[in-house]
């Protein structure tokens, strides 16, 4: 009989490190008489990069798998909910040009497409704001649940927005305090392996050796297990994503009552965009740009310019930068170690897509955790599949930002458009949906990280043209289309209505809490 795989051993701390022990941790203790063990090693001496203070709402089941309850993360992590995303001046750069990527699908997407009626009208309104009642939530400010929904439940879906330096150190205690995980403060000085080639143990000063059957490396951009030990080449897709580095810093609200934004505010530059995150004590403010397109100093003059500030009022707020090696590893799981988080790869973040990774990452290892080693190598090549379709399929989303642009005002623009830089599928499905909207079955897999509603809600708030059907629509779907914008257009006035503001209920839930399910 094949070797029972009895313990996993994370190496890196940080939101990836923490997200996996977490989860793996609550499902083996949650299903199993005698849980696999999960130990956790992270260096004294290296900070964490603090990636990622956007989410998706998966966060919701991750967190809820765990035991969290949600007013006490949104308490200790600064939390702010985030409804989607809003993209201002992407197509032509003019003052009034933005759309919406909201988190609520279309009026019953499901079982019907609104897509085709909406193209064929005089599109008074945009598109998302005529599908789904969310940009309306979000111009008007408001929460996406009251204080009477029960936690982790929603009015109109909705993720976070939250302190990345905070949240690592409340999922750490949650792990634990709650979850038996245990956790090692100690440098690895090198690394044991077996005949086979598998890691055995690592090595340590302080700690002496930390055993395991399984290994996930949550190192960082370094990758010190699945990068370094085992030589996974990097798959780099800068010919595709231009953005390369990051200046981000933190900025206080101007009073205690300001209103929070209920969404990313991602507002685009000469040699890239601005991310503008709403917490509930600060925003966060980053630009990330293309160094090949513009120097720091240019990128340093365009974000002061956006902050409504000048350089020297910049200077002293601390502005870090953050540099960002566009793509991923060739494969993510190697012999018995796997890679999460900035290890497998790292891309812009334009859709919050790093910690959506992270959080899918751990709970397939969770789902389909081998029994036995001889198990593993199969589970090792599902993932590697699954993952390499993600992450291929997350390039084409970003990608899609870019290459429907109407701007020329710069170089950035220009060469986004060149189709040289656009990965051939993603031009396959551009030729497609030139005739028909995106739909479910455009994609291979049941569950894709972007559904077909987040490539309308873009490819329409960005201007692309579908042509009409040449059949034309049918009575019975133009009147079918017209109930449910009629459905969506009282929805949306009882949801403005009915829903405080966004700080109100961020308050009131620090101050009274959420009703657990």
């Amino acid at each position: 009989m094949s070797d029972p795989v009895k313990s996993v051993v994370i190496l890196g701390g940080g939101t990836a490190g923490w997200i996996t022990a977490g989860t793996l941790a609550a499902r083996f203790k949650n299903d199993q008489a005698h849980p696999v063990s999960v130990t956790l090693v992270e260096s004294p001496n290296v900070p964490t990069i603090g990636v990622g203070e956007g989410t998706w709402p998966t966060m919701r089941a991750t967190l809820k798998k765990m035991g969290v309850r949600e007013a006490d993360f949104i308490r200790e992590c600064n939390v702010g909910f985030k409804q989607g995303a809003k993209f201002a001046r992407w197509v032509t750069g003019a003052d009034d040009d933005f759309y919406y990527h909201p988190l609520v699908l279309p009026e019953n997407f499901n079982q019907f497409n609104l897509a085709p009626y909406w193209l064929n009208e005089e599109r008074v309104q945009s598109f998302s704001d005529a599908v789904c009642p969310q940009e309306a939530l979000c111009e008007h400010n408001r929460a996406p649940k009251q204080i009477g929904t029960p936690e982790y439940a929603a009015v109109a879906n909705y993720a976070y927005h939250l302190d990345a330096g905070k949240f690592s150190g409340f999922l750490q205690k949650h792990c634990i305090e709650n979850l038996d995980v245990r956790h090692v403060f100690a440098d690895v000085t090198g690394i044991e392996e077996s005949n086979n080639g598998d890691i055995t143990a690592l090595k340590t000063e302080m700690a002496g050796d930390i055993p395991g059957d399984l290994f996930i490396d949550c190192s960082g951009f370094r990758s010190r297990l699945l990068g370094d030990h085992y030589n996974v080449p990097f798959r780099s897709c800068k010919d595709t994503l231009f953005i390369d580095n990051a200046l981000a810093v933190q900025i206080p609200y101007e009073h205690e009552d300001s209103p929070i934004a209920t969404h990313t505010i991602s507002t685009a530059q000469s040699a890239g965009w601005v991310w503008d995150i709403g917490l509930q004590n600060r925003r966060g403010v980053g630009h990330v740009f293309s160094s090949a397109h513009t120097d720091e100093a240019g990128a340093y003059r365009e974000l002061a310019r956006y902050l409504h500030l000048t350089e020297a009022e910049l200077d002293t707020l601390g502005v870090r930068k953050i540099p960002i090696v566009p793509g991923h590893r060739e494969k993510f799981w190697h012999r018995n170690c796997v890679a999460i988080g900035l290890s497998a790869g790292f891309l812009e973040p334009l859709e919050a897509s790093a910690l959506v990774l992270v959080e899918i990452s751990a709970n397939m290892i969770a789902e389909q955790f081998p029994a036995s080693r001889a198990a593993m190598d199969v589970v090792a090549r599902r993932f590697n599949d699954t993952f390499l379709y993600r992450w291929n399929r997350i390039i084409d989303f970003l990608k899609l930002h870019y290459v429907l642009t109407k701007r020329t005002d710069s170089r950035f623009w220009v060469d986004n458009c060149d189709p040289a830089t656009v990965p051939d599928s993603l031009r396959e499905l551009l030729t497609l949906w030139r005739y028909q909207s995106p739909w479910h079955d455009d994609f291979d897999r049941a569950v894709e990280v972007f559904p077909a509603a987040s490539y309308q809600y873009v490819l329409y708030g960005m201007g692309f043209e579908t042509e009409p059907n040449v059949f034309g629509l049918s009575e019975h779907y133009r009147e079918q289309a017209q109930q449910l914008l009629q459905q969506k257009h009282k929805a949306t006035q009882q949801m403005i209505a009915g829903l405080d503001k966004h700080r109100d209920l961020i308050n009131k839930i620090c101050q009274h809490g959420l009703q657990r399910i």
